[in-house]
């Protein structure tokens, strides 16, 4: 439900991070938003916070002489539940950083009704074919290839397949994105997350995949990424194996309706389908997850789309060239 603010609407994520940054509503109705109408979000907002002070925002938007304010009653306060305290525990008050995030993921829960689909994917044929290429890229590109990459860019096709995936929800309306704009979580030094995005993903091929994924991660650990970078993203996805985990449900990154998981890479036994009988062997196997928004995404397209990531990753042709 979007709040009013004489002729201008904010959502009560965007309301909530401002009351926590101390953002008064004339400062607020300054700030430009690139949301439908001009509406303000939540990127827009992050934006702002991390350059606020670098630079004044833009003339308040005057107040319509015909708005009031409306009378209602304000809702009760939820109080929580008292916390019992041990000998010895230490309080941590979270960070401003960390404040954002937990507001965002639990309006997130609150907007979308969740559901999270599996797939087991064959890694093969992609382990056997970076460990041939690996040390070549290295040397002639002066960066390491890594999987996410690949990952991202079976994202990108199987999003063309399927653009139903790469919309937004602004009331009871679907905004169906243009751009594939791939947005990927990353790490800062203070251990928060934060999700860089690839902008226009299904125009580059893997050399420029990675180079991005490469870029983006190493300017958020040192925490250079501008406001640009962290806006406009269409899907988002994680990598929880690199952590070590099998698989996760992740939640979904508003305003999108779908984020994408991958677990570690693992060598199990498998049954192989061979002309003469089947056989058992040793296969890399990963596990992919898909969390979409139930509102508008139905198990069959979200089901179908996480297969076809896992149809392009396991159909990687082993003799690819990409020089």
């Amino acid at each position: 439900m979007a709040i009013e603010s004489g002729d201008r609407f904010y959502s009560p994520l965007v309301k909530n991070m401002a009351k926590e940054e101390g953002i008064a509503q004339n400062e607020l109705d300054g700030i430009k938003g690139t949301g439908k109408d001009g509406r303000l979000t939540k990127d827009d907002l992050l934006a702002y916070i991390k350059t606020r002070g670098n630079a004044p925002a833009s003339a308040p938007v005057a107040a319509s002489p015909a708005a009031k304010p409306a009378a209602s009653k304000p809702a009760p306060e939820k109080k929580a539940a008292p916390m019992s305290l041990n000998a010895g525990d230490e309080i941590i008050e979270m960070d401003r950083m960390r404040k954002l995030i937990a507001d965002h993921m639990v309006n997130s829960v609150r907007t979308s009704p969740h559901v999270t689909s599996y797939v087991e994917a064959d890694m093969t044929n992609i382990v056997l074919w970076r460990n041939k290429i690996k040390d070549q890229f290295l040397k002639k590109e002066g960066q390491k290839i890594t999987f996410t990459p690949i990952i991202l860019e079976a994202i990108a096709k199987a999003i063309k397949d399927f653009p139903m995936i790469n919309i937004s929800v602004d009331g009871t309306n679907i905004i169906k994105k243009k751009d594939i704009n791939l947005g990927m979580a990353a790490a800062l030094p203070s251990g928060n997350l934060i999700v860089p995005v690839i902008k226009q993903a299904d125009n580059l091929n893997l050399i420029g995949i990675t180079r991005a994924v490469n870029d983006l991660g190493k300017r958020a650990k040192d925490n250079k990424l501008s406001p640009d970078e962290i806006a406009g993203g269409t899907f988002t996805f994680t990598n929880v194996g690199s952590f070590g985990n099998v698989m996760g449900a992740p939640i979904i990154n508003q305003p999108q309706v779908a984020i994408m998981s991958a677990g570690i890479i693992q060598k199990k036994p498998a049954v192989i389908e061979t002309p003469t009988g089947d056989v058992i062997g040793i296969r890399h196997k990963m596990f992919i997850s898909l969390s979409y928004d139930h509102r508008v995404v139905d198990g069959m397209l979200g089901g179908s789309f996480l297969r076809r990531v896992g149809d392009y990753l396991e159909n990687f042709d082993l003799n690819r060239e990409i020089w």
